[in-house]
Formats: C-alpha cells, structure tokens, sequence
C-alpha cells in the first residue's frame, strides 16, 4: 500500500498523438475493466475526476507535419498537467488512462511541478517498448506520442518542455526506460546521450527482470521525493496485450509485467501512475485492458499472498 490513502483516476482520451486511431476509448475501456472496484478492494479510497477535454482530430487542423496536432496536445496536456497537481496538493495519488503517450508530457509535467513547488524533484520508470525520444527534427512520423520523454528532459517543441514554463520536467539522469526494443536510426544518439539509463530486451533477458528493476529503481530514486511510473501496453508482448497501436514482438511475459509492478510497489515511493496506449478497437475482448487494471492493482500493492 502506498502512503497515501486516495487514488484520483483522470482520463486523457487522447488519440491526436498517434498513427492509428482508436485509442481515444481506452480510458472508457479501463473503466469497463472494473478499475474503481478493484483498486478499491485494496483498501484505497478511489475517486474518478472524470476526463480531461480533448480535441477532436476531425474537426481539428493536423498543423506542422513533423509535430502533427502539437497546438492542440499541448492544450490537453497543460488541462491535465493541472489536474495531476491539483490532486497531488489534495494529498491523492493520480492515476491516468491514456489516451496515447503523448499524455506523459502533461501527466508527469503535473506532478513534477507539484515537487517543484516545493523544492524537490521526482524520478521516472518509463516501461515502453519505444524510447519515445524522438523530435519534429527526427521523427519519421510526425507523431507527437513518440515524443514525450523528449519533452520531459526539456529536449523538443516548446509548446511540450515548457509548461508551466520551465524545463526540464524530469532530471534525465533520474529516468530509467525499461523494456526497450525499438528505436528509431535518428533517435537512437537522443537515448545514448542524454543520460537516460534505458535497459533494453537483451538486458532484461540477460540480467533478468528483478536486477534489471533493483537498477532502475536505484536509479530513479536518488535525491528524488517519489516516483512517477509510466506504463506503455505495448511493452508487454502482443499474445498478451493485443489491443494496441504500435505492437512489437518480443516483449515482456505477462510473469515479468507484474514483478515488476511488485518490486515496484515495494518501495512505497510511487506518486503517481499511469497506463497508456489501450486501443480497444484494436484488442481481443478487452484483454489489454483488463490487463493494465491488473498491473495497477499490483502496482498499488496487490500481491499473491
């Protein structure tokens, strides 16, 4: 169990940042996962402040064809971002329901101004199957979920690192990519010289998972208040998440998703949490969903005994 005693679940039905569309339902298609009452049936007060507001991408301009729809992402992450730190001031833990990645951009800018205020700063777990280090400069698709990391550690368009009007969010040398396995050819020099510490699908399968998360964990908690875990679906492998935009074979077992979610929750430190990229028009059932309810739930502290 965590510190705190109340989980605020905030939606961000985003899809603007993304290639395929569709994952604007998965926050909807978590909720019909029974996400309240099963992180309820922990001991947590849950309280669902409902959606933030999106644009829509029919009745939208696309923009700048290297950042497309950035106006209007930076729009929803700044409405987000405010609501993460609101709760966080109200002593909640907020967890978000992407929407697709580029949500991370407000969420995590949320609660690390939140830390700021007072002096402090977070670390972040990004679990992903891409490094989403891209720019408009490096970009192949114009993508803005393939971004928001970028953005985090102040590198990218301005309108994503300087909300509320500083950068970087995230000392990158506080932020470990976990699950990695692919990265664009322009992007690749961002990972490697920003000091980011990404741990790979070769470092997973040769260190194991538990080193693998003890490192990163290290890693993201020195001189931080707390940790902001950030969880893409696609970083599970497709025969267990289906249901998502980008899917890459070779990922990480259902096993190895929920130790780390476990080793994760045994530290205590989390302050916020999100799960992104659900595509319920792209899922089985809504086996994906289903799935990233049980990786919060052992995120938050669910264990087997």
């Amino acid at each position: 169990m965590l510190r705190q005693s109340t989980i605020a679940i905030i939606g961000a039905p985003m899809d603007l940042g993304s290639g395929r569309r569709g994952v604007d339902m998965g926050p909807s298609a978590i909720r019909v996962a029974n996400i309240h009452s099963r992180i309820a049936s922990l001991g947590y007060k849950v309280e669902d402040l409902g959606n933030v507001a999106v644009e829509q991408a029919e009745s939208s301009p696309a923009g700048p064809k290297r950042a497309r729809y950035l106006a209007q992402i930076a729009e929803t992450c700044l409405r987000l971002a405010e609501k993460v730190e609101r709760a966080a001031g109200q002593g909640k833990v907020p967890l978000v329901l992407g929407g697709d990645h580029s949500i991370a951009a407000g969420s995590i800018a949320g609660i690390a101004n939140h830390f700021h205020r007072r002096g402090e700063k977070i670390g972040v777990i990004w679990v992903d199957a891409h490094a989403d280090m891209n720019t408009p400069q490096t970009s192949p698709s114009g993508n803005v979920h393939g971004m928001p990391l970028a953005c985090l550690i102040g590198k990218g368009p301005k309108e994503l690192t300087h909300l509320f009007g500083y950068a970087p969010k995230v000392d990158p040398r506080n932020v470990a990519l976990v699950g990695l396995r692919a990265v664009d050819d322009l992007e690749a020099p961002h990972v490697t010289k920003s000091g980011v510490r990404a741990f790979t699908m070769r470092d997973i399968d040769e260190k194991g998972l538990p080193r693998v998360m003890a490192e990163a964990i290290d890693i993201v908690s020195a001189g931080t208040a707390g940790i902001h875990l950030s969880f893409d679906m696609d970083s599970v492998d497709p025969d267990e998440a289906p249901g998502v935009g980008t899917p890459v074979r070779g990922g990480i077992t259902y096993r190895e998703a929920h130790l780390a979610m476990e080793l994760l929750s045994d530290t205590a430190r989390l302050v916020a949490l999100e799960v992104v990229e659900v595509n319920p028009v792209l899922d089985i059932a809504n086996r994906t969903a289903d799935l990233a309810v049980e990786l919060m739930m052992s995120a938050l502290g669910k264990r087997i005994l």
